[in-house]
């Protein structure tokens, strides 16, 4: 059953009178955010670890077509390795609650007496008294697809994962990487010197990790300035140890 077929047969079940606020009322909350977390993760490690590397092969003299070689190897491999990860990741999910749904259902059939016990527990857990969560648990018995889809959400903390949520996962985090990867890298592209380079690749990298960390924050709820300022300095101390790094070795 879809999430807008739930949405339905909810609304069915009530009175008229509720069924009509529900229909002026427009939710307002933010709910893109699997997309919004893979996003960022992509981005944010598509501008810092090119720009690192950008930065640490300037820091070792090399010439700027060596560093944007080795950048568009970089990015071409972490976006196959970080959307990799995210198929893994939301498959590895998807799988989880594909068994624990299959548990559930067993622990139904088998003791459903113990499994009305913990509905029981937790809707007291909430301030319901006995004559109160009574007829919910003997509502939930008559409905076993209601009753499991009750048990993963609230005795398990398990949403559904979308169907696509592996593969979409993985493009939307290789994509991004790669979006984040080259712009660092862009100054290399025009400027032949590499000392000169580094110094265009810093301020306009900055600029992105600013302007990224304030949506990152604006998006997730905290504070924007100082998830821009938070990001930003995080590139900034990861080039900069990059560049100290080479200059080192070279000593």
């Amino acid at each position: 059953m879809s999430k807008g077929e739930d949405n339905m047969t909810r609304r069915i079940n009530i009175e008229p009178e509720e069924q009509s606020l529900l229909e002026l009322h427009t939710e307002t909350h933010f709910t893109a955010g699997e997309i919004v977390r893979d996003v960022i993760i992509g981005v944010s490690d598509g501008l810092t670890v090119p720009f690192a590397l950008a930065a640490g092969l300037s820091g070792a003299n090399a010439s700027s077509s060596i560093i944007l070689t080795a950048g568009i190897a970089e990015v071409a491999a972490g976006a196959i390795s970080m959307g990799l990860g995210g198929y893994l990741a939301a498959k590895s999910e998807a799988d989880h609650y594909a068994r624990e749904v299959k548990r559930e259902k067993e622990e139904i059939k088998t003791i459903p007496e113990t499994e009305a016990a913990e509905v029981a527990e937790m809707l007291a857990h909430y301030g319901a008294e006995p004559h109160e969560y009574s007829p919910i648990v003997n509502a939930l018995r008559r409905n076993p697809h209601a009753w499991v889809d009750f048990m993963m959400r609230f005795e398990l903390g398990l949403e559904k994962p979308e169907p696509k949520r592996a593969l979409q996962s993985a493009f939307t985090i290789a994509i991004a990487y790669v979006l984040g990867g080259f712009i660092p890298l862009f100054p290399y592209i025009f400027i032949p010197q590499a000392m000169d380079a580094v110094v265009a690749s810093v301020v306009i990298t900055l600029l992105a990790l600013f302007v990224f960390g304030y949506g990152k924050g604006y998006f997730t709820g905290s504070r924007p300035f100082k998830s821009a300022f938070e990001t930003a300095f995080i590139g900034a101390v990861a080039s900069a140890a990059a560049f100290c790094l080479a200059k080192v070795v070279q000593l």
